[in-house]
């Protein structure tokens, strides 16, 4: 089997072995078969046109052509003309089948079934993958880019797809690649003749001139080897080398030792707002835990991980207590008094396998939990953290809370809190800007109680004066604090320590809480949490009610009914509700709207109410999501393109004045320095002339560029090193060359205004090197195949020849 050949085989294979990551994605899995039918086909047909051989570009047409003759049989055969030939219908029935596969790839749930517009996009795109693996890999000779479409197809099925098998499909998709790298090294190296030394083959090829030699079994099996050892290097070192992510939420890894000192999931280590915004911020909102709950009220159902209530300046953090063995009640709230009414909620939480951390995310307060594994208990923070390396990843576990319905008169009512809460909770670091406190003053004016104060502090926050933007500046000292209340924008990291630290200011004892919104209501009755619902929320504490939540972020989540009802207490404004309202934190479902749909208005209320606890996932999939991204690489290459020569000219500038071209002679770096100066001249509008000699081009430059002094010594001493490295029988080494040349540049620089100076920048005149450089391969291409075509149509015009004669 010839190299090429080989080559062939493996490219398909490659393209065969990434798409297999798709199959998880939609069920039964039968349209694989087809994509591996058009693929191989696709190759065979390339193989057949390189071994004409076509030109390169009329081979990746052929390919296109039969392709997409196969694909209008599979899909479109009606509307084709004859039932084969694609014609104006066919691509709209082709368009309508994309149209429809987004729809339903928005609004089915993995493993999707496989209708006709997700059976389209599937073949498709692994038949578009394939043709340009295979045209970049065989027909243009360069397997290492084709591992980008190949890294494009598993990025899309790893994206969508979170379960615990991706990594199998990762080195599968891996070893596909690796595999065309060592085919085309083996077909690189087989040509190379006796490279590396070795005894001669016994009793084998000869070669040329009778001279056995090692043939290319020496390369070969040095090719092998390489290939081996690559493949070896890239599947064991992920495993080998430790994860890189951490965090908070991190959904990898495992949280270790007591939760708080060591471990991925170390509050006092990492920094959550980095955590958070990463998270807030990815493409899909993948499943880390589902619940199930008794609770009436599904839009307060927020899941705290840990409570952070130490602030330094820099970072909030969470306090250092003991642990203790989980108790099987845990001990009252802090502060909460017999008269507030509660009613006792049972969850039951099951973890997604691939979320793993060192805290059990509880309904706020836990009054008892049970869950497997080693977990222990902080009463301060009431956080069950894991110990001896115990994460939540798959677990199952069962807590019972009270669910805490204070009445604004209990609230406004409070009394001062305890000096030992006091002096913990309402500490401030000497850094905070003023601005913080007089803010907090400003903003509560009109208050006479803790608790309008509260209420007004939620309200300047979510009265629509700031921006929810989750790509805002992260940062949680105090810096990020007083930038915030400047920019008046970020996300529900800036929204909810700024709060905190704002109420300590006015002697509110303060902490933030870190943990999840409710989530999404599914069909089977339970709630989904996802990577976006991850958020955070300012905790304030009031003597008798205890720990309480506020909500201060706008569109995200839902503020308790204790902070959107009228002060008895007078002062400030009243809340808006509607700035936490379901309209503005529901996340659509398909499946909800029909299970709430025969329900009668009653429970339709319940279901909004479920709905709402959506809290801040975002929108943005499927055609939205397409269109945002056709318009971001629009814009992209709106800015870019104009920045291609500016680009072009640095590149090459770098190439010649890096001695790249060194192995090329002892004289190469100079004429490289030589050719950087005459096109840095060339760019400031002094035009190279090729007949002149290297002194006389250097004299006009300096004359007509307004060099003098360090630059016209610079010119000057590249010249002289120039005719010697051209005439002289034995040239000294020069030295200095890249610094003669930056002051030559500099020297033009600085003498030439400052329209010359951007045109020269942006708009470079040695830019048309490149345009000549494409023309003069287009004039070659098109050369070749006017002598391909007149190689393959002279026996034609012979055979008509003579038979006319």
């Amino acid at each position: 089997m010839s190299g090429r050949a080989r080559l062939t085989i493996f490219a398909a294979l490659a393209s065969l072995m990434a798409a297999s990551a798709l199959l998880p994605l939609a069920t039964p899995r039968g349209w694989f078969v087809k994509a591996a039918f058009c693929v191989v086909l696709q190759a065979a047909v390339g193989a057949g046109a390189r071994r004409v051989p076509l030109p390169r570009p009329l081979t990746v047409v052929a390919q296109a052509l039969v392709s997409l003759l196969v694909l209008t049989l599979m899909f479109a055969r009606a509307q084709a003309l004859g039932g084969l030939l694609p014609g104006p219908t066919v691509f709209r029935q082709f368009g309508q089948l994309v149209q429809d596969g987004m729809t339903d790839v928005t609004n089915f749930a993995i493993p999707a079934p496989v209708t006709p517009g997700i059976r389209f996009l599937l073949v498709g795109g692994v038949v578009v993958i394939g043709l340009a693996v295979d045209a970049i890999a065989v027909t243009y000779n360069s397997a290492a880019p084709a591992g980008l479409p190949l890294l494009a197809l598993y990025a899309v099925a790893a994206g969508l797809e979170e379960g615990g098998s991706q990594w199998l499909y990762f080195l599968v998709a891996a070893a596909g690649y690796l595999l065309l790298l060592l085919a085309e090294g083996r077909d690189r190296l087989s040509r190379w003749g006796r490279v590396f030394g070795g005894a001669p083959r016994q009793g084998g090829w000869s070669g040329p001139g009778g001279d056995s030699g090692g043939a290319p079994l020496a390369p070969v099996r040095t090719g092998r080897r390489i290939g081996a050892m690559a493949l070896g290097i890239a599947l064991i070192l992920p495993v080998a080398l430790p994860s890189l992510s951490g965090g908070l939420l991190d959904g990898k890894g495992g949280g270790g030792g007591d939760g708080l000192g060591t471990g991925n999931g170390n509050v006092t280590a990492v920094r959550p707002e980095v955590a958070l915004q990463d998270y807030l911020n990815q493409p899909d909102n993948r499943e880390v835990m589902s619940y199930r709950t008794n609770s009436a009220d599904a839009a307060g159902m927020y899941l705290r991980i840990v409570a952070l209530d130490q602030f330094d300046g820099t970072q909030w953090s969470a306090s250092k207590d003991d642990k203790l063995d989980i108790p099987p009640q845990l001990p009252t709230p802090q502060g909460l008094a017999p008269e507030v009414p509660y009613t006792t909620v049972t969850t039951t939480v099951t973890v997604d396998r691939d979320y793993a951390q060192g805290w059990l995310p509880m309904p706020y307060p836990a009054a008892s939990v049970r869950a497997e594994g080693n977990w222990r208990y902080e009463p301060e923070g009431r956080m069950v953290i894991g110990a001896g390396g115990q994460t939540t990843s798959g677990i199952h576990y069962q807590v019972t809370s009270l669910q805490l319905e204070p009445t604004a008169a209990q609230l406004a009512a409070a009394p001062p809190p305890g000096k030992e809460i006091a002096d913990k909770y309402e500490k401030v670091p000497d850094s905070l800007p003023a601005v913080v406190a007089q803010t907090a003053r400003q903003v509560t004016r009109g208050a006479t109680t803790d608790y309008q104060r509260a209420l007004d502090l939620q309200q300047y926050f979510t009265s629509g004066e700031f921006v929810y933007n989750t790509q805002a500046k992260s940062g949680t000292g105090v810096d990020a604090i007083a930038r915030f209340l400047q920019t008046k924008e970020g996300f529900c990291i800036h929204f909810a320590f700024t709060m905190a630290a704002m109420a300590r200011t006015l002697h509110i004892p303060a902490r933030v809480a870190v943990g999840f919104t409710p989530g999404s209501l599914t069909t089977s009755g339970t709630m989904s949490v996802g990577l976006k619902d991850a958020h955070a929320w300012p905790e304030l504490y009031f003597e008798g009610i205890g720990w309480t939540r506020f909500e201060p972020t706008p569109y995200r989540g839902t503020a308790p009914s204790y902070t959107v009802s009228t002060s008895p207490a007078g002062g400030g404004e009243t809340p808006d509700p509607t700035q936490h309202g379901g309209a503005a934190t529901a996340r659509p479902a398909p499946t909800q709207s029909a299970q709430c749909a025969d329900h009668t208005s009653a429970d339709s209320a319940t279901c909004g109410s479920a709905a709402a606890a959506g809290g801040g996932g975002s929108g943005g999939s499927g055609p939205d999501a397409l269109r945002n991204a056709g318009l971001a690489l629009l814009a992209l290459l709106v800015l870019a393109v104009p920045l291609l020569p500016l680009a072009w000219r640095n590149r090459v500038r770098a190439r010649r004045l890096g001695g790249g071209r060194r192995e090329q002679g002892a004289g190469a770096p100079v004429l490289a320095a030589w050719e950087e100066v005459l096109d840095t001249g060339w760019d400031y509008g002094i035009t190279p002339d090729e007949s002149e000699t290297p002194r006389r081009a250097m004299a006009r430059l300096t004359a007509e560029g307004g060099l003098g002094g360090s630059a016209a010594q610079a010119a000057h001493r590249l010249a002289s090193a120039v005719e010697r490295t051209l005439y002289a029988p034995a040239p000294h080494p020069a030295t200095g060359l890249a610094a003669d040349a930056h002051a030559v540049r500099d020297g033009l620089h600085a003498a030439a205004g400052r329209g010359t100076r951007l045109r020269a920048r942006f708009l470079p005149r040695s830019f048309a090197r490149v345009l000549w450089a494409t023309s003069a391969r287009t004039t070659a291409l098109s050369t070749r195949l006017t002598l391909t075509w007149s190689r393959l149509t002279t026996p034609l015009r012979r055979r008509l020849t003579r038979e006319a004669s």
